[in-house]
C-alpha cells in the first residue's frame, strides 16, 4: 500500500522535500484580514506587513475538516498516511489530526514535538524511510522514536515580539534592546526554554554553538537544517561562518530556509535557528 506523507505549514521545507508531501496550511490574522499560510501569504510578503504594522498577527490551528479532505483523497488514492503536525503543546493542530483520524483506517499521527525547521528534518526522515520501503505503520512507530532527539536551538535578534505578544515585560524588552541582549532559546520536546542572553551578534553565536555541543553534538547520519526569520540571511550567513567548524567534513552542504509566519510572528526578524537530530 502507497503512503502519503501529511504536515502542517509549520513545518519548513526545501522545496525537492515539499514536492513530495501534501501541506495542511494554518490560518493567518493581520486585525481583520485573513491568509492560509503558504497559499494566500508568501514568507517574505508576512515580514513585510510584520515590519510595517503595529497589529500583532495571530495564529489560527489546522481544522478537523482539513485534515478530513486530506485523509478523503488518499483513501480514494488507496494510500494509506503518515502525519506530522507541530508539537502538541505548542498548538492544538495535532489534535484536529486525530480527530479527523478516527473516522479513517491506515492514518498514522505523530506529534512531531517541535515546529518550523524541526519539522523539516523530521519530515525528510519520513521520506527517507519511504524510500527504503517501510510501511506507514513502520514509519510512524520510527519517527515516534526519533522525534526524541529532535534539538533546535535559535538566536533572537530582538525581544520586541515577545514583548508583544505578552511573553515578556515592557521593562525587560526595553533592557533589552538598550543592551544589545541576544536570548538563546531551544525547542526540545515541544518545551521552549531560555538558555542564555549575549550581548551582540558575535556573542550569540558562540553561545549557539556551545548549546549545540552541550545538547550532545550533531548526529550528521540524520538531516540538518537551519532557518532564519526576515527578509534577509546575512545573519544566518554570519553564523555560519562563526559556526563552520561544526559543519566542515560533516555536511557536502549546509541548507538553510527562511521561517514563516506562525514561528515568525512570536519571534520576529532577523532570528537564527539550527535543527538536527542529537547523538
Amino acid at each position: 500500500m502507497k503512503t502519503r506523507i501529511i504536515v502542517d505549514s509549520t513545518a519548513e521545507l526545501m522545496p525537492k522535500i515539499k514536492e513530495r508531501v501534501h501541506v495542511i496550511p494554518m490560518t493567518l490574522y493581520f486585525g481583520e484580514e485573513e491568509f492560509l499560510d503558504g497559499v494566500t501569504i508568501d514568507h517574505e510578503t508576512f515580514y513585510k506587513k510584520l515590519v510595517e504594522t503595529d497589529v500583532l498577527p495571530t495564529t489560527s490551528q489546522a481544522t478537523p475538516i482539513a485534515f478530513a479532505r486530506e485523509y478523503e483523497k488518499a483513501k480514494e488514492a488507496g494510500e494509506a498516511c503518515v502525519v506530522l503536525t507541530l508539537a502538541a503543546k505548542l498548538s492544538g493542530t495535532y489534535q484536529s489530526a486525530v480527530l479527523a483520524a478516527q473516522e479513517y483506517e491506515n492514518v498514522y499521527v505523530v506529534d512531531s514535538a517541535t515546529a518550523t525547521i524541526g519539522g523539516g528534518v523530521l519530515t525528510e526522515l519520513a521520506l527517507r524511510y519511504l524510500d527504503e520501503g517501510l510501511e506507514a505503520k513502520e514509519i510512524a512507530e520510527r519517527l515516534e522514536q526519533d522525534k526524541k532527539k529532535i534539538v533546535i536551538v535559535a538566536l533572537l535578534d530582538t525581544l520586541e515580539y515577545l514583548k508583544k505578544g505578552g511573553r515578556i515585560s515592557k521593562t525587560v524588552a526595553f533592557a533589552g534592546a538598550v543592551l544589545n541582549i541576544k536570548p538563546v532559546i531551544s525547542l526540545i520536546d515541544g518545551t521552549i526554554e531560555v538558555l542564555g542572553k549575549a550581548r551582540g551578534s558575535k556573542m550569540g553565536n558562540n553561545l549557539l554553538v556551545q548549546e549545540i555541543e552541550k545538547a550532545g553534538g550533531i548526529d550528521f547520519s540524520k538531516p540538518v537544517l537551519l532557518g532564519y526569520t526576515g527578509l534577509s540571511d546575512i545573519l544566518l550567513q554570519k553564523y555560519i561562518e562563526d559556526s563552520k567548524h561544526l559543519w566542515e567534513g560533516n555536511l557536502t552542504e549546509i541548507r538553510y530556509t527562511s521561517i514563516g509566519s506562525v514561528i515568525g510572528t512570536h519571534i520576529g526578524p532577523g532570528g537564527i535557528a539550527a535543527a538536527f537530530f542529537k547523538k
